[in-house]
């Protein structure tokens, strides 16, 4: 089991803030605010990555080449994913609270440094991570953690991704939806979140690698302005930890031995 964490990093670089147009909090959009201290709390031996840099800086959970021409000269012109048309891709450009985020454009050069001081590090050591817990146990499973939004119109409060069945075998998502399913939390499978780039990168069902993205209601364990950890951030993440104990019995198979005892 492996835990990655890519979008909690609050260590905003001196230049990421001299650039900036809006006031500092509109960022916080883009953060999965805390999830970091969810994952932590629920970690027990597992290997976690967490990044530090945040993703306003760059977008751990896009690939090199999503690139947005209207921010990036190093950017191609077309086609674009509808992130990078959103203003979302791999530096993002804008929000929808905030609108434009930068004063001025990014040289190639700028980002290419960024991919490959943040973004290639941290895919590197995942696919290690995942090759070497492959070749122990037979089998893989990432977890990539993330939180969002309150979703209008929604009943869900938790997200299961798993890239419509490309990143992970279906018994690995049916023990997620078990997990949460045993709690009165509403959750949805692939709506409106079915993962990114980091499960599409790494997910490899086919060679026993599988990758499902939690996405957890921040209103589940922040406070009401959807700042601060609240009180209920310890049963989020023994939640969470009730998930990865459900993915470790599916992986070792101690859940069929016990069905044959």
């Amino acid at each position: 089991m492996i835990l990655s964490v890519p979008h909690a990093g609050r260590d905003y670089p001196a230049a990421l803030m001299a650039a900036l147009r809006p006031p500092p909090a509109a960022l916080r959009t883009l953060e999965d605010r805390h999830v970091d201290a969810v994952a932590l709390a629920a970690r027990g031996r597992e290997t976690a990555l967490m990044q530090d840099v945040p993703r306003a800086w760059i977008d751990l959970n896009r690939a090199e080449d999503e690139r947005d021409p209207l921010l990036d000269e190093g950017a191609r012109a077309a086609p674009l994913s509808a992130k990078v048309r959103a203003g979302l891709g791999l530096v993002p450009r804008r929000t929808s609270a905030a609108g434009e985020l930068w004063y001025g454009r990014l040289s190639a050069a700028e980002v290419a440094e960024r991919i490959a001081d943040a973004h290639r590090p941290y895919h590197d050591a995942l696919a290690r991570v995942l090759a070497a817990t492959r070749a122990r146990f037979g089998v893989a499973v990432l977890v990539d953690v993330h939180s969002m939004p309150p979703i209008a119109g929604s009943r869900a409060r938790i997200v299961i991704g798993d890239r419509f069945g490309r990143s992970a075998a279906v018994r690995y998502v049916a023990r997620v939806a078990g997990a949460i399913g045993a709690t009165s939390i509403p959750y949805a499978v692939n709506t409106p979140y079915a993962g990114g780039h980091i499960l599409d990168r790494h997910g490899d069902p086919a060679g026993d690698v599988h990758a499902i993205q939690i996405e957890i209601d921040r209103s589940l364990y922040l406070d009401r302005r959807l700042d601060a950890p609240s009180v209920d951030l310890p049963a989020v993440a023994t939640l969470l930890r009730a998930v990865v104990d459900a993915l470790t019995d599916e992986a070792l198979g101690t859940g069929l031995a016990q069905a044959a005892e």
